[in-house]
């Protein structure tokens, strides 16, 4: 039997994607009734979290919607009962991610938050957080859900099903975004595009599309390749995919594998831009700059139009799709990342990955794939994994082997005297975010 009422707490409340999150929960409280919720943050975060936390209340009473909202930086009154607790936070905030980005630009290689070196770094400071989140939960909440939408989102959702007791899934806006960028490709409605994807978290292949029973992926790789489709995130650059490619690989690859395939192209890109105009992490500093400045505005009791700009789209449905239907058992497929067991036969069971899964009141239980998973896909697939298998050791343990094995091991390093440079680089300049365990 349901609760009448649930209680939310948001880790990482103070984010400048809040008010996304809030405009969901007004939109949906008919049918997710949220008594309490909690934004929580960390001192660092306190500024932030009153400036946002006032627009949320804002939004709150304009919209008559009787949530309680709570600011707090006691994590652990926040997770007490717990229903679900999601988390949208950032170790070492923006000056950590734009650390992430130029360390490996130093040695001519892609500087990006969640793959590659990049992506390495981040997941060493956020995965000791986490753990500590859900040794929270298994002593305050221990039936709550833990909603990770903290990238890397796939590594983190990993460490979770490996170290720890909660009822976890993770979560990303790309697989819905995807489906939203083809249903306006093909000037339809969402409501009639179904989806398979296969794979990981920033890694995914989405090998069939279906639109009222049909299946139209040709006509979409047509699209992606047209030069129209805008088939990528607001923070990865549109280049186009090469017909022949995208014919040849037989399935859509997500934004993301432009940092593999296209990733020449994307390295000259990062680099002029880090030279002219700054990195990714730079530019949303100064988006979220100009964001605070406009939700100090008392009279400002909406999500401004200019929260498009930080990214993150259908950050908010994304999250909220994946709350209400576990809540309302409602049965209907979202793209989530899981256990394995099984469903990618190429990988672990005790992985995650990335597919299709029916979402009820018990979590989430993944679609059995229609496509075969080829060499096309399978052997990219099983060295990214492989890193983040290793990615999930060195963070637990510590391990400088173990981490130089994983960055020597990913595609975007590759070489074991670049991978040594940049780890002693990445450990050196983290030293503050780091676990004690860490320190040489």
């Amino acid at each position: 039997m349901k609760k009448e009422s649930l209680k939310v707490a948001v880790i990482g409340g103070g984010s400048s994607y809040t008010p996304e999150l809030i405009e969901g929960f007004i939109k949906r409280y008919p049918e997710l009734p949220v008594k309490d919720l909690y934004l929580v943050d960390i001192e660092a975060g306190k500024e932030k979290l009153e400036i946002v936390g006032n627009l949320a209340k804002r939004m709150l009473e304009k919209a008559n919607v009787p949530i309680n909202l709570h600011l707090t930086l006691d994590r652990r009154e926040a997770i007490r009962d717990a229903d679900f607790v999601t988390t949208q936070l950032r170790v070492g905030l923006l000056a950590a991610r734009a650390r992430d980005e130029r360390i490996p630009l130093r040695y001519n290689l892609i500087g990006q938050e969640t793959t590659g070196a990049g992506g390495f770094a981040k997941a060493l400071r956020t995965i000791p957080v986490i753990l500590d989140i859900c040794k929270d939960m298994e002593e305050l909440a221990p039936n709550a859900w833990l909603l990770n939408f903290t990238n890397p989102a796939g590594i983190v959702t990993e460490a979770v099903l490996k170290h720890s007791s909660i009822r976890t899934m993770g979560l990303c806006n790309l697989p819905i975004g995807t489906r939203m960028q083809i249903a306006k490709a093909l000037n339809v409605d969402v409501s009639q595009v179904d989806i398979e994807m296969i794979g990981i978290n920033h890694l995914n292949w989405t090998t069939r599309v279906i639109v009222d029973g049909v299946d139209v992926t040709q006509q979409v790789l047509f699209q992606a390749a047209s030069g129209q489709s805008g088939f990528t995130m607001k923070n990865i650059p549109d280049f186009g995919w090469d017909l022949e490619f995208l014919k040849s690989l037989g399935s859509l690859p997500c934004a993301y594998h432009r940092y593999y395939y296209l990733r020449d192209e994307m390295l000259k890109e990062q680099l002029h831009a880090a030279e002219t105009t700054g990195t990714r992490a730079e530019a949303v500093k100064k988006v979220e700059d100009e964001l605070f400045e406009m939700y100090k505005d008392p009279n400002l009791s909406v999500k401004p139009p200019q929260l498009e700009k930080r990214g993150g789209a259908y950050y908010s449905e994304a999250a909220l799709n994946l709350v209400s239907s576990i809540y309302n058992n409602k049965k209907d497929i979202q793209t989530v990342n899981v256990r394995n067991n099984g469903i990618i036969g190429c990988l672990p069971d005790d992985v995650s990955v990335e597919v299709n899964c029916v979402i009820d009141a018990n979590g989430a239980h993944p679609v059995q794939l229609t496509t075969p998973i080829d060499a096309k896909i399978r052997g990219l697939l099983q060295a990214v994994k492989a890193y983040e298998e290793l990615t999930v050791e060195a963070a637990v343990t510590g391990d400088y082997g173990i981490a130089l094995q994983a960055l020597t091991l990913h595609p975007l390093v590759g070489t074991a005297s670049l991978a040594k440079s940049v780890l002693d680089d990445i450990l050196r300049e983290n030293e503050a975010e780091l676990p004690a365990y860490w320190q040489r």
